[in-house]
């Protein structure tokens, strides 16, 4: 049985879940998410609390358990609490703006990279002196959210030799020596 899908979900106040046959609505002060969901598990709500069940004892439904408690937990924080993540640009000349929902980057390329978000993810670009530019992210969508980000860090991944890049704040680049220290 899995320990994290045994684990209840507690609903905060100004959140509604609603849960039709197949598909699970949550909405909440952030906004709305919604999530399809398999016959392999069902979903209870009591007293505020919403527990997901197992309707049988194979591998995979143990697999579901945990995974959709997991997707619903994350849809619950995410339209109550949100989710924020912010990208560093690391490197002489980087810069980041945004015009509403495009993001312009310059990484050191001979063109600038403009990039189109969601509608569902707010940017927020910092530029301060002495300091690397910022990108801040915001989305109710967990897993939206990590794939923009990932997205950016893929135009200029940090290199390990003089950790120039793309990073999320707070990331350790794990360095390497040059060709010149071995002698």
């Amino acid at each position: 049985m899995s320990r994290i899908g045994k684990l209840p979900i507690s609903i905060p106040a100004g959140v509604t879940v609603n849960v039709n046959d197949d598909q699970i609505v949550v909405k909440g002060p952030k906004g709305e998410l919604s999530q399809k969901m398999d016959s392999r598990v069902a979903v209870e709500i009591n007293d505020g609390q919403l527990t997901v069940n197992k309707t049988g004892e194979t591998k995979e439904h143990n697999a579901f358990h945990g995974l959709y408690r997991s997707l619903i937990n994350n849809m619950v924080v995410g339209v109550s609490q949100g989710y924020t993540k912010t990208l560093e640009l690391v490197g002489v000349g980087y810069r980041a703006a945004n015009t509403g929902q495009v993001l312009e980057l310059s990484l050191g390329f001979t063109h600038m990279i403009y990039l189109q978000l969601p509608s569902e993810v707010k940017v927020e670009t910092k530029m301060e002196r002495n300091k690397n530019p910022l990108i801040i992210l915001e989305s109710a969508d967990k897993q939206l959210l990590g794939q923009v980000c990932a997205k950016i860090r893929s135009f200029r991944k940090p290199e390990p030799y003089k950790g120039k890049g793309v990073k999320f704040e707070g990331e350790v680049i794990r360095r390497k020596s040059g060709k010149t220290a071995g002698k």
